[in-house]
């Protein structure tokens, strides 16, 4: 989650996302070296290498200048290290009122809070001065939080400030971060759900209705504004040993929280593919919409198995009151919507992604489970500590 201001009581770390990834070199290089080895006959190859979806990006002599909000956050921070050591990038502008502890020599901060009125200016006046080419928008709430109406002045409406400012200052590119949870969990969802899919998520529930009113925003930006590309990459829920969201928080507890009766299939991305994604989309012009996710699927009842915890099934007609009551005493991890999600399958089809982009994940759903596992028992025995919001 960015670090913008919040309400006291609303989390201002959600996900973040105090340490770099580790390994995301490793992740990046291996997109890299897959994408320059494909041949043209290699049907993983990105067929479009001749098509104007997937150009390289232009740099100037000066090189090329790459600005992020919520530049804080876990996604932020670790582009922002990717970004710095390379030699084709000349300035990254990070976006936030706190700063980012992995830049070097490249980094501009700029303290904006996207909440407030006068943002869209304030952003217009940066993105010329810095002449950015690529603005990356990672300014959204990792985990769900009570505080709906800062979220929705952050993630909605800052969206619309955002997208005034870029309006006038003429970018090239713009990339949003979205999720494949938005596709929402309903019993008659295919076993895999690809881009052409509604957005079905519950439109009640702030945390979803506000991401996908940011996703019709830069759509219909993409649309009224010729010459910008604009690229959404949905993630399918990250995991991993530093990332901290509402599915790590899930998989911490001792008992897990099941509805008895049923056992899901659910996926996940590594964090360092996920942010390889996000390198990939800098780099180059590809336009439209891709689900990037780990290959393979688990069904709950191994997930909880692999990850060392005892499940606790609850009756449907009993969870939905329960949760609400902790929900309401801020001490659940998630609203009663997200209960479908342990009831129906909700997982994404990675294929345009593979095929567009030459996405390839290094980590597996079962690996990236299993990476954030080995981490996880080194917490549970305070082995190893997190560092300090």
């Amino acid at each position: 989650m960015a670090s913008l201001s919040g309400p006291p009581d609303a989390p201002t770390h959600d996900a973040a996302e105090q340490r770099p990834a580790a390994g995301v070199g490793r992740a990046a290089l291996a997109l890299e070296a897959g994408a320059a080895t494909s041949s043209p006959g290699d049907p993983a190859a990105p067929a479009a290498e001749a098509s104007p979806g997937s150009r390289r990006a232009s740099s100037s002599p000066r090189g090329r200048v790459v600005a992020l909000t919520g530049a804080a956050s876990f996604l932020g921070r670790n582009l922002i290290g990717i970004l710095e050591e390379d030699p084709r990038i000349a300035r990254v502008v990070a976006i936030d009122i706190k700063p980012p502890d992995t830049g070097g020599s490249k980094l501009q901060l700029h303290a904006i809070d996207l909440t407030a009125p006068a943002s869209e200016e304030r952003i217009a006046e940066v993105l010329a001065a810095e002449q950015v080419d690529t603005l990356v928008h990672l300014c959204f709430l990792s985990s769900p939080t009570p505080a709906t109406a800062w979220a929705h002045e952050l993630e909605s409406v800052g969206t619309m400030h955002l997208l005034h400012g870029a309006r006038q200052a003429g970018l090239r590119k713009l990339i949003l971060w979205s999720q494949t949870i938005l596709y929402g969990a309903h019993p008659t969802n295919p076993n895999f759900l690809t881009e052409k899919h509604p957005l079905r998520a519950d439109p009640e529930e702030r945390f979803f209705a506000d991401k996908m009113a940011a996703e019709r925003e830069f759509n219909a930006f993409g649309a009224r504004t010729k010459g910008t590309t604009v690229t959404i990459l949905r993630t399918a829920p990250i995991l991993g040993p530093t990332v901290q969201n509402y599915i790590t928080r899930f998989l911490a507890r001792r008992l897990v929280m099941t509805m008895l009766g049923f056992d899901p299939l659910w996926q996940f991305i590594h964090e360092v593919d996920a942010i390889a994604a996000f390198k990939l989309a800098i780099d180059s012009d590809f336009p439209g919409t891709f689900n990037i996710v780990g290959d393979g699927v688990l069904p709950l009842s191994t997930i909880v198995r692999l990850a060392g915890r005892t499940p606790f099934p609850v009756l449907h007609s009993a969870a939905g009151p329960l949760v609400s009551a902790l929900w309401a005493a801020h001490a659940a991890i998630a609203p009663p919507s997200f209960l479908q999600y342990l009831r129906y399958v909700c997982v994404a089809d990675g294929e345009k992604a593979a095929r567009v982009m030459g996405f390839r994940p290094v980590y597996t759903t079962r690996e990236a489970l299993l990476d954030y596992m080995n981490a996880q028992r080194l917490r549970d025995v305070r082995l190893l500590q997190e560092t300090p919001a």
